[in-house]
């Protein structure tokens, strides 16, 4: 998958890794024991591969070398190489990874700032950090998605977060419209249960205008109301069957989701789901 050397290994020295692919797009998960990597130019002259490389530190401490820069990955850091340059690599005792390797053009256009040098590191507290990191985990589980379309959305999604979380220095309305809805989508989901998120309010938020927010919604076939309802709707819905919400009235629950009308929230939840919450509640599918 990477092409590389091993230069130095402990006397006791035990891995396991799993690799799978989609397309042009590759994935694997490993853990070890403590040892060193090395991609030499001679590597990269043998194999060139036109791509990133991402790195979840998942537990354990990995060091990265590369073109004169060096960073340290602590648990649920994420790295991104240059695959078209030499690397050192160093990983502790019992470390463990999640890897996924993407084409440049996927993340060339949507995150210039790679550019900049070829080595980043994107700490765990990172804006949009948490939901990179969710979709690395996914596409790197023994389970992750059976068929390529899916590791092909997913792995799109990947390299629109990465290329938000590195952006915190570029002002979000300067950001690509696909980007834009990105970062828009992710701050409406953190927000979901807040009965005042308001179009105007994700404006504000971004410094655009109202307009912009309806015409990045357009871009997903959606209306800004639609897609708060189905949301707010699908959240209601599983925390209806959600044991340990029992103790929980239905009234409740609907507000904790944003919805302050409970004869609105039993019509559009039967609209949606053709049931009532009630019987949702209690088993009965509609």
């Amino acid at each position: 998958m990477f092409n590389i050397s091993i230069e130095a290994a402990s006397e006791r020295f035990t891995a396991r890794l799993s690799a799978r692919s989609a397309g042009a797009l590759s994935f694997a998960r490993s853990e070890s024991s403590d040892y060193r990597i090395m991609r030499s130019r001679r590597d990269v002259e043998t194999a060139p591969a036109d791509h990133w490389t991402i790195y979840l530190q998942m537990r354990g401490r990995t060091v990265f070398e590369q073109s004169g820069d060096v960073i340290t990955l602590e648990p649920n850091d994420i790295a991104i190489l240059d695959g078209r340059r030499p690397f050192r690599a160093g990983f502790s005792e019992d470390g463990r990874r999640a890897v996924a390797k993407l084409p440049r053009q996927m993340l060339d256009h949507r995150a210039p700032w790679l550019g900049r040098r070829p080595l980043h590191r994107i700490p765990a507290d990172a804006q949009f950090a948490d939901l990179a990191r969710d979709h690395l985990i996914a596409l790197t589980a023994e389970d992750a998605p059976p068929d390529d379309g899916a590791s092909l959305v997913l792995g799109d999604n990947l390299a629109n977060l990465l290329a938000l979380a590195g952006a915190n220095d570029i002002l979000p309305r300067r950001l690509q419209p696909d980007l834009q809805i990105e970062a828009i989508l992710a701050f409406c989901r953190a927000n979901l249960r807040d009965s005042d998120l308001t179009p105007q309010r994700v404006a504000a938020h971004f410094g655009i205008s109202l307009r912009t927010v309806h015409l990045r919604f357009e871009l997903i076939g959606q209306t800004f109301g639609r897609w708060l309802l189905e949301h707010r709707l699908d959240g209601c819905r599983a925390a209806l069957r959600d044991v340990r919400q029992r103790h929980a009235n239905i009234s409740e629950i609907a507000y904790r989701w944003g919805f302050n009308d409970l004869s609105h929230f039993n019509k559009v939840f039967r609209a949606r789901f053709n049931t009532t919450p009630r019987a949702w509640r209690n088993g009965i599918d509609g």
